[in-house]
């Protein structure tokens, strides 16, 4: 229903919550104007980080412990959409705070250099009869955002990118189901003392105009260690992309950064089946992390979900970029009608200027359902930012079925990984190959690359694979005492690269 329609069972808190935004036209309200300028915004990142770190507020109790099934019974009515009416190619809608959001994000809108918070409003939202009473006060604010665009069809706005919960954001090339997330920064990520979650404290959307179809959002970054000021220009379609530029300033030594986080979760596949009796053949958003390092290598690490706390680290300098990958594509490969994991988007970082040395980070954690997010990659710069220093940096964000930039030159892709125990003994692994240009007749005169840190491996097998048209490569493992052990594998067509680097890092059930 619309907000109109609401106020008329809400009319005993008007009168005692006039700071809440009550008004009498549907729609999202907005509060008293004043100048906006994104230097500014960085001018007040840096004063923050002089000053101590201060917690925002707690919503009142009655929002924050709503059960998963109570938050549920209410959600925004998008008639409510900031710019819904108007030429402006974007539509705008907020959540409602409370269960996992428990205190509530500033938000404005920017018109030429003028920006107006959008006041909380109960009156935006729809709800059941279910929900139950909560408390209006002044600490009450929206838990974040979604952009809708016209996607596919004209008038026909469709979401594609979500800011909710400390800085994750998440976002879909067109058509796609929301898979994994990203996030603004991660620190200690992994570490015993456990790890901090900046947040976002406050969204700035400039108004787009007719016919632009990129939106410009600009986030001010919170936590005890770190201030930032972030500017995202966000272009939706096939690859939805985010151009991010951001401005950090430490309020402690910054010794475990985390640039660029991606977030995703990966259960099993045809790896390690041994501890999922499921009659799904995989469950993943993604499947690989593909690093393309500074030395131009293309490295292919398939995911893992191990047994304890795995974390690899990928040493380098300059990378060209990085990202976590979901390149199965069918939905016979998944077999599930529901979470269409086969239709999850991939995510590509690639950095805007020289990142200079450090260390694609890899965290894989033990899960056994689905719902968890249990993989985080990101960038490890290996210098210490110190307290009071400033760190700029910017890189792009491409979400998409294949986002990754391709060449003329891009070695024979890992389409797939298998592995199980080999009845007389040992562990198989096969790993398929897409088809190239530069696949050979005679597949003599390729080399391989086959090596084990611990363990022994055998030389492998080489076949052609009638149904993908590329190449297998089998070899069996032999772990004898080993507990742990890293392969390396890739085809070599003379002194070049036939296929990307494949690593993988095998640890006992």
């Amino acid at each position: 229903m619309l907000r109109r329609e609401v106020l008329a069972s809400l009319a005993a808190f008007a009168a005692t919550a006039p700071s809440l935004g009550w008004a009498d036209e549907p729609g999202l309200q907005v509060g008293a104007p004043v100048r906006f300028d994104p230097r500014s915004l960085i001018q007040r990142a840096r004063e923050m980080a002089a000053e101590s770190y201060t917690p925002r507020p707690q919503i009142p109790e009655s929002w924050r412990n709503l059960t998963y099934d109570q938050y549920r019974k209410i959600w925004f009515d998008s008639r409510n959409a900031l710019w819904e009416g108007t030429d402006t190619p974007q539509r705008v809608d907020v959540f409602p705070p409370g269960l996992y959001f428990p205190q509530a994000v500033a938000m404005y809108e920017v018109d030429e250099g003028i920006a107006r918070p959008l006041v909380f409003d109960m009156g935006v939202f729809d709800k059941t009869d279910q929900f139950p009473p909560v408390e209006l006060d002044e600490t009450l604010g929206y838990s974040g955002l979604r952009l809708r665009a016209e996607l596919h069809k004209p008038d026909i706005f469709e979401e594609y990118a979500v800011f909710q919960g400390a800085s994750y954001f998440r976002g879909l090339g067109a058509g796609e189901t929301y898979g994994l997330s990203a996030r603004g920064l991660a620190i200690n990520t992994g570490d015993p003392a456990g790890e901090e979650f900046p947040d976002f404290i406050g969204l700035w959307l400039e108004r787009p105009v007719h016919g632009n179809a990129t939106i410009v959002v600009h986030a001010l970054l919170d936590s005890p260690s770190v201030t930032g000021a972030y500017t995202f220009h966000i272009t939706p379609g096939d690859v939805l992309r985010m151009h991010i530029s951001a401005h950090l300033f430490a309020r402690t030594d910054l010794t475990h950064l985390g640039i660029a986080p991606l977030t995703s979760m990966f259960l099993f596949d045809d790896t390690d089946r041994q501890r999922f009796d499921d009659f799904r053949p995989a469950v993943h958003d993604s499947d690989g992390l593909l690093i393309h390092n500074g030395g131009g290598e293309m490295i292919w690490r398939p995911l893992s979900n191990p047994t304890t706390l795995q974390i690899s680290s990928f040493v380098d300098v300059n990378p060209k970029g990085f990202g976590l990958m979901q390149r199965t594509r069918k939905l016979e490969q998944f077999n599930d009608l529901e979470a269409h994991y086969h239709n999850r988007p991939s995510l590509w970082v690639t950095p805007g200027e020289g990142w200079g040395k450090g260390a694609v980070a890899l965290v894989e954690i033990p899960a056994d359902l689905e719902v968890y997010d249990n993989i985080v990659a990101y960038w490890r710069p290996a210098e210490v930012i110190p307290a009071g220093a400033e760190h700029r940096m910017t890189y792009q964000l491409d979400w998409g079925a294949d986002p990754a930039p391709v060449s003329d030159a891009e070695p024979m892709r890992v389409i797939n990984t298998a592995a199980g125990a080999r009845p007389e003994g040992g562990r198989v692994f096969a790993i398929d190959f897409a088809p190239g240009p530069n696949l050979p007749d005679d597949l003599d005169t390729i080399t391989k690359t086959v090596t084990t840190s611990a363990g022994t491996v055998t030389e492998g097998n080489l076949q052609r694979n009638p149904a993908t048209g590329g190449l297998r490569l089998a070899f069996t493992f032999y772990p004898e005492e080993a507990k742990l052990a890293e392969f390396r594998v890739q085809l070599l067509l003379g002194d070049a690269a036939l296929t990307e680097l494949w690593l993988y890092r095998w640890t006992t059930p």
